[in-house]
């Protein structure tokens, strides 16, 4: 106001002291959609516990190798070697002998640790980075049979023969390898007596368990089909696993404490306990969804089965790779979960290639769809080896999941009607007041996740997210 103009009204600044302001409830900005939780189908688990009841697995699927480095030096472990099928029943002294005749190689980005038709079997496991593994087709065109990634392996039955390899094994990044050829298998024949007998006879029992059971380690079940009468009828049985799973509820508590006066006296216009239990019941829901992702005893990351394990091709989540998942958890997939910025390096490579993908809402969040699966974000699958601006390179997973009791799926589980129940399965119960005037309530909440088959849930890793086209329209400007 200038000096020579007289005041005409009460300033706006001055009246504000008379003025009552607009208060929101407290905003917390750790709160997500947690569609993970809206969308699990919820199953009792009367006194605390559920059980997996499964058919028996007669031929166990292959676990990896587990990796440990030393000073940057690869090693595993003899005993983890009894992992591999075919060495679970070798006496362990040979199976010790065989694990110390590993050379560690390094091989550098496109070199061949094998080529079809040439060299002769070997036995290698991926120690660091990834291999491809690829015959020729009938055409010419070279066609891709696994991805193999850290603690995987390859080539362990064909040892003994003499034939030339019918694949190709290529390394797709820089990698270090354990390889085990023929020629350092024959030293321990010479040595071993009758180890060349026992190898053999352990490779034939193995390819002779393998025609017994189905692609899930299951024993066949004995079947007769056709018109033709005075047939016999084969007469058989499903068995049960000996030891099922059970699964116990996991616990997620805090103590909220408020002091008397504070709800007392400032309980306009908001309710002072109300809101502390509000942000509290919201961290705990948090904390759930991670425990259910991340849980080393039950979350989903750590519930796969090595042979649903997969690896990027090129880091990049790409369209091959979530079609590869699919082709994994095919029956009634229900839908993935990725870290958002997995979710964007995902609609790079889509957009690169010129399928965008759909999409969609799903309780009011708009969420892309794949080959109609929705794609769901959750910054609970963490990236490993980013910058603390939290927006530098690293990896992270990709999880596909079928869900529901009649699927065969993941289900979570609860227990509701528990004392002091303000939600399902979450309880709040006063603790009392100490001698300064604080109130404690507890706040608990039982919660768990079960897998009812290894097929539910399939993971893509090494998934990068710091990865970004340079589009060839760019380039044309920047000129």
């Amino acid at each position: 106001m200038a000096k020579n103009d007289l005041q005409r009204s009460i300033t706006t600044a001055t009246a504000r002291k008379l003025a009552t302001t607009t208060k929101t409830p407290p905003q917390m900005g750790a709160i997500t959609p947690r569609l993970l939780l809206k969308l699990l189908p919820w199953v009792q688990a009367d006194s605390g516990t559920y059980r997996v009841n499964r058919t028996k697995v007669e031929l166990k699927k292959a676990e990896r190798i587990e990796i440990e480095f030393y000073d940057g030096v690869p090693a595993f472990k003899a005993s983890s070697f009894r992992r591999i099928p075919l060495f679970s029943h070798i006496e362990e002294n040979i199976v010790n002998r065989l694990a110390k005749k590993f050379e560690v190689k390094e091989i550098p980005l496109g070199e061949y640790l094998i080529k079809e038709g040439k060299d002769n079997q070997k036995f290698f496991i991926v120690a660091q980075g990834q291999a491809e593994i690829y015959s020729k087709g009938p055409h010419g065109e070279n066609l891709r049979i696994a991805l193999l990634s850290e603690g995987e392996y390859f080539g362990e039955a064909d040892l003994l023969s003499d034939k030339a390899s019918s694949v190709t094994v290529k390394s797709v990044t820089n990698g270090v390898y354990f390889i085990l050829s023929s020629s350092e298998l024959e030293s321990i024949i010479n040595d071993v007596p009758n180890f060349r007998e026992e190898f053999q006879k352990a490779v034939d029992d193995h390819l002779r368990l393998r025609a017994t059971v189905n692609t899930h380690g299951e024993k066949h079940i004995d079947l007769l089909s056709g018109h033709e009468e005075d047939n016999v009828i084969p007469e058989t049985y499903i068995d049960y696993e000996d030891s099922p799973r059970e699964y116990s509820l996991n616990t997620v508590q805090t103590v909220v404490r408020v002091h008397t006066r504070v709800t007392d006296l400032y309980n306009n216009p908001h309710n002072q306990l109300e809101q502390q239990m509000r942000l509290s019941i919201e961290s705990v829901r948090e904390r759930q969804e991670w425990e259910l992702i991340n849980s080393p005893h039950f979350g989903l990351l750590n519930s796969v089965e090595p042979g649903y394990r997969i690896s990027t091709r090129y880091g990049s989540p790409t369209p091959d790779d979530l079609d590869e998942l699919l082709s994994l958890v095919w029956k009634n997939p229900s839908f993935f979960i990725a870290h958002p910025r997995a979710i964007a390096a995902f609609e790079r490579e889509c957009t690169w290639r010129g399928v965008p993908p759909e999409t969609t809402l799903i309780f009011g969040t708009p969420v892309i769809l794949w080959r109609g699966v929705p794609v769901i974000p959750s910054d609970k699958l963490e990236i490993k080896g980013q910058y603390l601006t939290n927006r530098g390179v690293g990896t992270t997973e990709i999880i596909l999941i079928r869900i529901g009791e009649k699927e065969q799926g993941v289900v979570g589980l609860h227990q509701t009607g528990i004392p002091g129940e303000i939600a399902p399965s979450l309880s709040a119960r006063l603790m009392g007041l100490d001698k300064f005037g604080v109130a404690s309530y507890l706040l608990t909440k039982y919660f768990s996740l079960a897998a009812l088959t290894d097929d539910a849930i399939a993971v893509l890793e090494n998934v990068e997210v710091g990865f970004y086209h340079n589009y060839q329209h760019r380039n044309v400007i920047e000129k």
